[in-house]
């Protein structure tokens, strides 16, 4: 029997197997091995169960990883199938196929194909990245089989005897490289134990064979050695079966995580595709939370990466959790994907269940999700600025806080509803959201096609207008997060007619005087006198001024910059294109809108040549910018002194 030789590969079957090359991590060789042990185990209980083979009446199915130090080796024990040495010719010294594929054509139509992971040759040879010199010594389970013992240095020429191994299964030794002795300690092999063989479904056992035993105290019974990894993990359950704190739990232990996810999707499918898994929604604070999630990918429990981008869509990286799928097309080394038809269908799977998920609180829960929103928030923006169909489906589900703090869908917030003329204090009265490029409409705008949705991105700096706006009983929401602008850009691109303005844009109709035609001849006439004043003061192009009589005399200037305008400077900042500091209104066209019901500005108009004039221009001015944002330090400062000035002329 005894034999040696070169070890070939066949490289128009498989990829050619390079030592260094052929995995990028190498602490996944032991996944690959313990794997194949799985496999090895699961092939022989498959067998018993077609009637081929017959197993003991204690057997226990279990792999065992035995690691010592003071040798420097590493142990990989099996009692599976076992490998006869024509087995061993076929599936070690010739690399031509997967030993679990052969197996599969050959009992295809006799039981389940579940749990069968293959490659038995290629993770095999993954050995030999961190070991000199690896044996093997196996006893196959057929009748009358000799054992097995093959060991080759290098990975290049082996020798194969008659072995003296006397149960059935496969024992793996790696005689590990100098290079590569963390790999001969115990904590570090149950780390990556943990790491990639968590949930196999085999139970698997770590000894340390430098280790002295320990002798159980007189009278008690030796402790029952613990294994490694959960066969059963919670997402080959059905859901009936799990409890809300199973599931808590799961997430804990998985993903070290103490607070309580948000909710949570079991993902149970058996056609037209094997998929798997539990999504969680984690809660996230924006800003102060990484939006970087975890879904960890499965192939029959046996770990392969986080995060894989050809199979989880992009923006379900915002979630944790993990995703079992047999059926995907791994390449030989399981850590990445071709990027296939069959993909697309898992990706399209995913995000329908998740989209079901939330429009279903949306409609069945709504005061959960309205609880929970914040933390889904972004998970939903970003889904629908990733994924067309996902925002399809949940554009009716997006919520908008108003400035009361409370929620609406979008469909709610595109209500169109009547005005009253006037109230008793002289405030226009809205019943609803005001709608349409002017605020201050009758009934008869609900006509119209074109919708606006006003909203506020800081509520300390545009507090004045939200004063206005809650004075006139005008509707705005809240968009505080950099998300909100690309998201409703896009909302504005796929729902014809639906506009969204920032609430200091413009000066609405609802804020104003009612209009003659008197007044307005008096507003323009005004206008041409202050903006001239105002520009020999100033001395800045880009600031227009326009003189309005609003209906609150407390307000006495204040700064608007066309959304446009706005968006435009937002673009230009993110891209770099600009390379200073713009504040928060930027250095584009301004308008400053100046109230002629207010003292100050009919001071102007009744002085413009007095001595005060610049210093009240000047004062006017600074307020409407620091209604948007915080002066320059130099602006500020001349600002503190000017405001001193002013009060000190009041106190003489």
């Amino acid at each position: 029997m005894a034999k040696k030789g070169n070890l070939s590969i066949d490289s128009e079957n498989i990829f050619p197997i390079i030592k260094k090359w052929l995995y990028s991590d190498h602490d996944i060789f032991l996944r690959e091995l313990v794997s194949n042990a799985c496999d090895a185990i699961t092939k022989l209980k498959k067998l018993a169960l077609v009637g081929e083979a017959t197993l003991p009446e204690d057997y226990k199915p279990a792999v065992h990883v035995n690691v010592s130090t003071n040798e420097m080796k590493l142990e990989v024990v099996d009692n599976g199938i076992g490998m006869t040495a024509d087995e061993v010719e076929k599936y070690i010294n010739q690399i031509a196929f997967s030993g679990a594929t052969d197996f599969m054509s050959k009992y295809k139509d006799k039981a389940s194909e579940e749990q069968i992971i293959g490659h038995f040759g290629l993770g095999f040879y993954s050995a030999f990245m961190v070991a000199d010199k690896v044996t093997i010594d196996t006893l196959s389970f057929t009748e009358g089989a000799q054992p097995v013992h093959w060991e080759s240095e290098g990975g290049i020429e082996f020798e194969m005897t008659e072995g003296d191994k006397a149960e059935v299964g496969t024992k793996i030794t790696l005689y590990l490289s100098d290079d590569c002795h963390e790999f001969g300690n115990e904590y570090r092999i149950r780390s990556i134990l943990e790491k990639y063989c968590a949930f196999m479904p085999t139970e698997i056992f770590l000894t340390n064979l430098d280790a002295a035993p320990v002798e159980p105290k007189e009278g008690e019974e030796p402790a029952a050695p613990k294994a490694v990894n959960d066969t059963t993990p919670l997402w080959t359950k059905h859901p009936n079966e799990c409890t809300d704190e199973d599931y808590r739990n799961f997430y804990r232990q998985v993903f070290h995580d103490y607070r309580e996810p948000v909710f949570w999707i079991h993902l149970n499918m058996d056609y037209p595709f094997n998929l798997k898994g539990i999504l969680y929604f984690p809660k996230i604070k924006l800003g102060y939370d990484s939006l970087e999630g975890v879904i960890k990918l499965y192939n029959n429990q046996v770990f392969v990466a986080d995060n894989i981008k050809e199979v989880i869509p992009e923006y379900m990286m915002l979630l944790k959790g993990v995703i079992d799928c047999p059926d995907l097309p791994l390449n030989v080394s399981r850590s990445a994907l071709q990027n296939d038809g069959f993909v697309a269908k898992i990706q399209d799977y995913i995000s329908k269940k998740i989209a079901d998920k939330l429009s279903g609180f949306c409609k069945v829960d709504r005061e959960f999700y309205e609880k929970n929103w914040e933390s889904l928030s972004p998970f939903v923006k970003y889904g629908c600025l990733k994924d067309d169909k996902f925002c399809k489906k949940m554009t009716d589900y997006i919520l908008f806080k108003d400035l009361d703090g409370k929620y609406q869908v979008l469909p709610e917030c595109l209500e169109v509803k009547p005005i009253d003329d006037e109230t008793e204090d002289g405030v226009e009265k809205v019943e609803g959201e005001i709608v349409g490029d002017e605020a201050g409409e009758t009934v008869q705008e609900e006509e119209k096609k074109d919708k606006t949705i006003y909203y506020v991105t800081d509520a300390v700096q545009q507090s004045q207008y939200i004063n206005m706006f809650k004075k006139a009983k005008m509707v705005a929401v809240m968009l505080p997060d950099e998300i909100d602008m690309p998201f409703i850009q896009q909302l504005e691109m796929k729902n014809e007619g639906i506009k969204f303005k920032r609430i200091d844009a413009d000066i609405e109709d609802a804020f104003k005087a009612k209009s003659t035609k008197k007044l307005e001849e008096e507003l323009k006439a005004n206008t041409e006198v202050l903006a001239g004043l105002f520009k020999k003061v100033l001395k800045k192009d880009n600031v227009k001024v326009q003189v309005e009589k609003l209906k609150n005399k407390e307000i006495s200037s204040m700064l608007t910059l066309s959304e446009e305008s706005r968006r435009m400077q937002e673009m230009m900042k993110q891209y770099g294109m600009m390379g200073m500091d713009m504040g928060a209104m930027g250095q584009g066209d301004q308008t400053l809108i100046l109230n002629s019901n207010h003292k100050l500005v009919q001071y102007l108009l009744a002085n413009q040549e007095g001595e005060n004039v610049s210093t009240v221009c000047e004062e006017l001015y600074d307020l409407a910018r620091i209604q948007q944002g915080t002066l320059e330090p130099d602006a500020m400062t001349k600002f503190v002194a000017r405001t001193n000035k002013i009060l000190g002329m009041l106190a003489e």
